[in-house]
């Protein structure tokens, strides 16, 4: 088993506010934190959601203008020119760009700009046209699955495989709907079951407070993490207060990498760092008193003390009862 690189995803999402120069600072701030994507969300109001459909709880705590969804949605859509200027930046900025495309032309135009993978949201799991339609884009694919069990996720990947998606492509990320979710709620061992029971590569999608839970999925094994950011928690929007502002996404970053350093390979053997410990913390067969030339090892006139370059305790059986071939002093190495 290898080290993998874990991809790391920073989620602007909509805390751009609709404001371009806003959206640059999120990309700015991630790039510098050493995320290898930022993401946005395409959507186009009108095709996402009815005049009538309600916000959720956490959406109408923190909007303090009363907009109705659509409203709120409509002020936060990306225009094409908006698109392109965010590219343009990223590009600048050396980090990759993404968007989750909430409906049908929005998934087309971002697959019009070659963006390398298409993020499905949590809302998409049930969505059977939209499903068909992603798989056959002939794109690498990441399915976050926040509110699904474990059929839910299981039909989308048919339905994705079914459209011209190979396995190998997909990605699941398990995820909890909740801003902020309690952690009681995060339930990390489903990314593993999804792992073994699906076989696929699996990573997550973070919505708890702080930085500790993504780095515990890194060691379970994700091999993608999304995390919410924003520039300042007190912006007024939906999703900033559940996000981590710019030095905290700088350090989920540096423990990612660190953890991702530390978990190496499934190989147990003495590391590099640590083989010129070994000599000097491990034993060796010791004279516990002066002896002869003919005397018969005995444990009477062994013992077992540091330093570790003589003959191993381990072969303790082997040297007892034989003879020695010269004259030793207390505390000398045995060597016969």
């Amino acid at each position: 088993m290898s080290e993998t690189h874990v991809t790391i995803i920073a989620e602007a999402g909509v805390n751009h506010n609709g404001e371009l120069s806003l959206a640059f600072e999120l990309i700015d701030a991630a790039a510098k934190a050493g995320a290898d994507f930022v993401k946005f969300q395409s959507f186009k109001a009108d095709s996402l959601v009815t005049q009538h459909a309600k916000k959720a709880a956490y959406q109408i705590k923190r909007n303090e203008n009363h907009e109705t969804q659509y409203q709120m949605l409509k002020r936060l859509e990306l225009s094409d020119d908006m698109h392109h200027s965010l590219i343009a930046r990223c590009k600048e900025k050396n980090i990759g760009f993404l968007s989750s495309g909430f409906d049908l032309n929005s998934i087309d135009y971002l697959a019009s700009l070659q963006i390398p993978i298409i993020k499905i949201p949590s809302g998409e799991i049930t969505n059977l046209p939209y499903l068909r339609h992603v798989g056959g884009l002939d794109k690498n694919i990441i399915l976050s699955t926040g509110m699904a069990n474990m059929q839910e996720i299981r039909d989308a990947i048919n339905i994705l495989q079914q459209a011209g998606t190979d396995l190998s492509n997909i990605t699941i990320l398990h995820c909890n709907s909740e801003y902020p979710t309690p952690m009681s709620d995060v339930n990390l061992a489903a990314m593993k079951k999804i792992a073994t029971q699906l076989n696929v590569k699996v990573g997550y999608s973070d919505h708890t407070e702080g930085i500790e839970v993504p780095i515990a999925a890194v060691a379970l094994g994700a091999v993608v993490i999304e995390k919410h950011f924003t520039i300042d928690r007190k912006f007024e929007g939906p999703d900033h207060k559940a996000s981590l502002e710019p030095d905290e996404l700088s350090h989920m970053i540096r423990a990612i990498r660190n953890i991702q350093k530390a978990i190496g390979s499934d190989i147990k053997k003495p590391s590099k760092s640590e083989l010129s410990n070994l000599q000097v913390v491990r034993k060796s067969i010791v004279a516990s008193q002066n002896i002869k030339l003919g005397d018969v090892f005995s444990e009477q006139n062994l013992t077992v003390k540091r330093p570790g370059n003589g003959i191993s305790p381990m072969k303790w059986d082997c040297i007892i009862g034989t003879i020695a071939d010269r004259n030793y002093v207390k505390d000398e190495l045995i060597f016969s």
